[in-house]
């Protein structure tokens, strides 16, 4: 029965249900798209090229480990935690032998895999397909089989693989200059290889077996083994088998040696793709996370109008003997109807939506193409129950008010909105305001990024939430604030402040998202150049060199830094990695201990880097403090490649943000990294920009810079970084503004019959215009106080937990644009639909039936 009379009602209101529907359904595809993000991380396929025709793959295991054991009341629990080191582990070479013996294996084929990126004219090598060298022994793990030429014998000779060669327009006989991990080397290209299966990721390059283990400058060591079985043994059986035999076994480093087969060989090959799976599992998260936050604000708001504009007819029913659980129950019916409608809606719009996102994320480089996108029933149904579950949650809210009080009440508040204050919707938005406040308090003691980043936008929604609770009482404030400027400038203004007074509720509805939407918005631009530019500027009075010499390719070589040593002059290489304290992740870097203070400054505050050397480390005050570390104490860590390490610490530093926090040896770094290419060089010298590099004329797309030109380079390198963030946070910034257009139209297009009785009593079309350009721009105004206070409290507090300074960055451009932009929407979305409203007859409107 109640069903009937819910989608009675809902045929009958379609205009009223339809600002509800869009908010539903925008959510939906929100949180669609954000799951099918999260379910890529899960479950993403990584597709293998490379050991295409090599069933059983042994490498290295990518991971640390950490194991806990507690004893609790009489029992005992054990968990095991992994996280993925930054760099490529490597196995021993003799591990081949024990291979060999294993039942069932025909050939165990060696594979050494390493930087090696062709230095071929503009536009002949494809970005999007980074260049690997190898052995020409390996080619049998694809295959790649030769087409033309012959294979690799001297150290000078090289094969490529065919689409380098169409590209770059090579043939057998010509030369090219490879940039791998030593000094640029020019090859002569003696073959062409093809693959048996297309390969779209990678550019293969293979030289002699002599040659590559020098390139790959892991003597002894492998990347990994491919096993071919023995004929009539199936893949799984020799995966078993081969797991048998080297149970225990100890790989490279101390890591254990693991087997894959099937899709476990994709994430052996594309070590960035597996690291972006937990990668995009956090980004996943915390925009599914924020968006269902948000969408539950916005849908709640959104609800809460469509019953107030509902008043007279739920108090008319309340009249003729209809129960509050009867009223309740309509209401939630009416939410699980609409929801249905828009969930299902938006989840299928938010597959398309997901996979844009996706395709987005693999141009900018946040994630690997090697990463599939996956797509199942999963998340449209997650977000199907999660509008059903907010609709009816969202009206059952917004109808205790109306359901609870008598009859008489109702029809009276039908006409007058309440006056009286609602002492428990003040006392849950002093509850949201007390936390929103305990959240920045936190964030101004948060001081890694991972830990930071949620937390801030947790403070900004639950600070908007409050204002949508306390809007009613904060509009009133706002109306005694304005109220005499509005009185003195017309009566369209005194028509503005009497509805903004008399109609607090409907206006809060209003400054709601528009204060989400502020607050929001600034606080996404802002957080990013506020770390951003602490970093820099810690850099840049770090920095004491003359000069800083780069590369366009994928680093400056350890011959360039040798042939700039002189004895007066001082060059230091810097090389950049990720390792592992337990399992927390610290940003690390080696740099030449010679000289270093003539040309490297972190701010020391405790001991000396003289000391610096490859058995000792220097750590920023954040690690020291995390870490309980001070000069002279071990610290216990893994290399980006799993080898373990117990340097002394020998030096604290203030300016981690811009130098990280660790600093070692360049030597030790560059021992355990996949680029060993100094990322910069630092020069103190008395000669000129140009006679550096006269001296580095030999080695293609080095430059000598300023260092402020090299502050530039880096900063140009941050923006793009944070255009990631930007387009993870745009969809639901999207949402915000759609939400703060539908949430203004349905509170202009609910009061038609109002602006007929204005126009019957003999206001002009012009005033009644003028009457809601002022309402909105009053709430505009009050909006965007909340809104930058709401952003400047949490980017404060994040700008002291982050850089330790109360000194956010804030582009005045950028935030006048914002406000701008907010303004614009609230003036479309409330002038497009007043001048629908007035352009039908005041008398008949206003005699027309309800």
């Amino acid at each position: 029965m109640m069903l009937r009379y819910a989608l009675q009602t809902v045929r009958a209101r379609k205009g009223g249900f339809l600002g509800a529907f869009f908010a539903l359904m925008c959510a939906a595809a929100l949180i669609t798209a954000c799951g099918t993000l999260l379910e890529t991380g899960l479950r993403g396929t990584i597709a293998t090229e490379r050991y295409a025709a090599t069933p059983v793959v042994v490498s290295a295991d990518q991971n640390v480990h950490q194991t806990t054991v507690k004893h609790k009341k009489g029992k005992t629990k054990v968990k095991h935690k992994a996280k993925p080191i930054a760099e490529r582990a490597w196995l021993p070479g003799d591990l081949a032998t024990e291979l060999r013996k294993v039942p069932g294996v025909r050939e165990v084929i060696p594979e050494l895999t390493f930087l090696a990126e062709p230095l071929a004219p503009g536009g002949a090598v494809d970005k999007d397909r980074p260049a690997y060298g190898h052995a020409w022994d390996s080619a049998a793990l694809t295959p790649y089989t030769l087409t033309t030429g012959t294979a690799p014998k001297a150290d000078g000779d090289l094969v490529i693989d065919r689409r380098l060669a169409e590209r770059a327009h090579l043939e057998p006989g010509d030369r090219l200059t490879v940039q791998s991990t030593q000094s640029p080397r020019t090859y002569r290209v003696t073959g062409i290889a093809a693959p048996a299966q297309e390969v779209r990721h990678q550019t293969a390059l293979f030289f002699s077996t002599t040659e590559a283990r020098r390139l790959a400058a892991h003597p002894g060591q492998v990347t990994a083994f491919g096993v071919l079985p023995a004929k009539g043994t199936d893949a799984a059986a020799l995966k078993r088998s081969v797991s048998t035999a080297l149970h225990g076994t100890k790989a490279s480093h101390g890591t254990t040696a693991q087997v894959s087969a099937g899709d476990g060989r994709g994430p052996v090959e594309f070590l960035d793709a597996a690291a972006a799976r937990t990668k995009l599992v956090s980004m996943g998260g915390a925009m599914g996370g924020t968006s269902l936050l948000v969408a539950v604000l916005v849908v709640v708001g959104t609800f809460a109008l469509s019953v107030q504009q509902r008043h007279r007819e739920l108090a008319l029913l309340r009249a003729i003997a209809a129960t509050s659980g009867q009223i309740r129950a309509l209401l939630g019916r009416e939410a699980l109807i609409v929801g249905a409608a828009a969930g299902t809606t938006g989840a299928l719009a938010g597959l398309p939506l997901g996979s844009w996102l996706h395709g987005r994320f693999v141009a900018m480089g946040a994630v690997p193409a090697t990463l599939q996108h996956t797509v199942s029933v999963f998340p449209p149904f997650a977000a199907l129950a999660a509008t059903l579950l907010g609709a009816w949650a969202a009206a059952r809210i917004s109808s205790r008010r109306i359901a609870r009080i008598r009859p008489a009440e109702a029809l009276a508040e039908a006409r007058a909105e309440r006056t009286r204050p609602a002492w428990g919707r003040i006392l849950a938005g002093v509850a949201l305001l007390a936390g929103g406040a305990v959240l920045v308090a936190v964030l101004s003691v948060l001081r890694t990024e991972p830990a930071s980043t949620p937390v801030t936008f947790l403070a900004v929604v639950v600070l908007a939430s409050s204002v949508a609770l306390l809007g009613p009482l904060l509009v009133r404030a706002a109306v005694a604030v304005l109220g005499g400027p509005l009185a003195l400038t017309g009566p369209s203004s005194r028509l503005a402040r009497a509805n903004l007074r008399g109609h607090a509720a409907r206006m809060a509805s209003v400054v709601t998202p528009l204060t989400l939407l502020i607050g929001m918005t600034c606080t996404v631009l802002f957080v990013q150049p506020t770390l951003g530019n602490a970093a820099r500027a810690q850099a840049r009075e770090g920095i004491r060199a003359d000069w800083v010499v780069a590369a366009q390719g994928p680093g400056v070589p350890a011959e360039a830094a040798r042939r700039l040593r002189t004895q007066h002059d001082t060059v230091t290489e810097v090389v950049r990695t990720t390792v592992r304290v337990g399992l927390d992740k610290y940003a690390a870097q080696g740099v030449t201990p010679g000289g270093l203070t003539r040309t490297w400054d972190p701010g020391v505050t405790a001991g000396s880097l003289k000391k610096l050397t490859e058995d000792t480390v220097a750590v920023s005050e954040l690690a020291a403090d995390q870490l309980h570390l001070k000069p002279g104490s071990p610290l216990k860590l893994t290399l980006g490649d799993g080898t373990p390490a117990t340097p002394t610490v020998v030096a604290v530093y203030a300016k981690g943000l811009g130098f990280g926090d660790l600093a070692f040896a360049h030597d030790l770094i560059a021992r355990h990294v996949d680029n060993p290419l100094a990322t910069s060089v630092l020069v103190s010298t008395a000669r000129t920009q140009t006679q550096l590099a006269t001296t580095l004329s030999e080695f293609p797309g080095i430059h000598v810079l300023a260092p402020v030109a090299a502050d530039s380079i880096q900063a140009a390198r941050q923006q793009a970084n944070a255009e990631v963030n930007y387009l993870a946070m745009g969809l639901v910034l999207a949402f915000t503004a759609i939400a703060v257009v539908n949430t203004q139209a349905m509170s202009v297009s609910e009061r038609v019959r109002e602006f007929a009785l204005l126009r019957l009593a003999g206001a002009t079309r012009r005033q009644v215009l003028g009457m809601l350009r002022t309402e909105v721009l009053s709430v505009l105004l009050l909006a965007t106080a909340l809104g930058s206070g709401i952003a400047l409290a949490v980017l404060t507090a994040f700008s002291v937990g982050m850089t330790g300074e109360a000194a956010p960055t804030v582009t005045p451009l950028v935030y006048v644009a914002v406000v701008a932009l907010a303004g614009l929407l609230a003036l479309v979305a409330t002038a497009l639909p007043g001048r629908v409203a007035l352009r039908a007859s005041p008398v008949t409107v206003a005699t027309a039936k309800e």
